[in-house]
């Protein structure tokens, strides 16, 4: 059998008192005694149960307005986060197109140096294993007019050859390249030489070599221009290789050979120039 419950109900509980209150305020009023029963009950019991529903009810409205303003300060945040994230993409956008800006606007004034060749821009998409462009595909091939050996430039400079051609890319021999040799003159003083690439002096010092090197007079000097000579076999002459940086009489006592300083970045190659004119040369 269910055990039956006990004790008063509370609805009871709650009427009951409900009318001590009532009757209690009667008296309150009808007496008009400060010090009546009424005060009393308020002062045990009235009082601190009011107390505690103002403490209830402030502690429920300080938590309902932190709660607030938790949520405005996290959708402010995010609206933060969302402008911070477009400024810096829009930044970004910025940097790349004043780069772009400034490849292309040395690429005319190179365009505008070498005004005797027709020229097509080129895109480099590729680079061989080394961190330098000693070897790079471009974006440009036979369908636009891209054969073998024509001279490919960029920034103050001789870059390198085409050595290979399909129907939409090339590629391209830098001067760096330990396999490159480029017939080259003082422009000061017309003396030939031979331009080699080296790629680990120039990983190491940025810099390559020129050698037989003939200046009984030595005329040449440091900082004096090397540019492609008329001899050449597959560069056109007049394109600027680089400046003499340091220079040594050979063993022989009738040559020279030294190191060159490139005036083309082959770290950071993005855009070049290639010259659709082959050299032609006797059979």
């Amino acid at each position: 059998m269910e055990k039956k419950s006990s004790g008063i109900p509370a609805r009871l509980i709650l009427t009951f008192l409900a009318i001590i209150c009532v009757v209690l305020l009667f008296i309150d009023y009808a007496t008009d005694f400060s010090a009546g029963p009424v005060n009393v009950v308020a002062d045990y019991f009235f009082v601190p149960m009011q107390k505690g529903i103002n403490f209830v009810g402030t502690t429920i409205s300080v938590n309902s307005d932190e709660a607030k303003a938790k949520k405005e300060l996290v959708e402010e945040n995010k609206a933060l986060k969302a402008q911070v994230n477009e400024l810096t993409t829009q930044l970004t956008n910025m940097r790349l197109q004043q780069t772009e800006l400034s490849m292309l606007r040395e690429l005319y004034q190179l365009d505008e140096q070498y005004t005797d060749y027709e020229k097509i821009g080129a895109h480099v998409i590729a680079k061989g294993e080394s961190n330098w462009f000693s070897t790079f595909t471009i974006d440009k091939g036979s369908k636009d007019g891209i054969e073998l050996d024509m001279n490919v430039i960029a920034g103050s400079g001789l870059v390198g050859i085409v050595t290979e051609v399909g129907k939409n890319y090339s590629v391209c021999r830098a001067v760096i390249d330990d396999t490159s040799s480029v017939s080259a003159t003082v422009l000061d003083t017309s003396d030939l030489c031979i331009v080699s690439g080296d790629l680990t002096l120039m990983t190491e010092d940025g810099r390559i070599r020129f050698s037989g090197l003939s200046d009984p007079e030595d005329n040449v000097t440091k900082g004096g221009a090397v540019v492609t000579s008329n001899i050449s076999d597959k560069y056109l002459s007049g394109i600027l290789i680089g400046y003499i940086d340091s220079i040594e009489n050979d063993e022989n006592h009738l040559t020279k050979s030294g190191t060159i300083t490139p005036v083309v970045d082959f770290k950071k190659l993005q855009e070049v120039l290639v010259i659709t004119t082959v050299k032609k040369t006797k059979d």
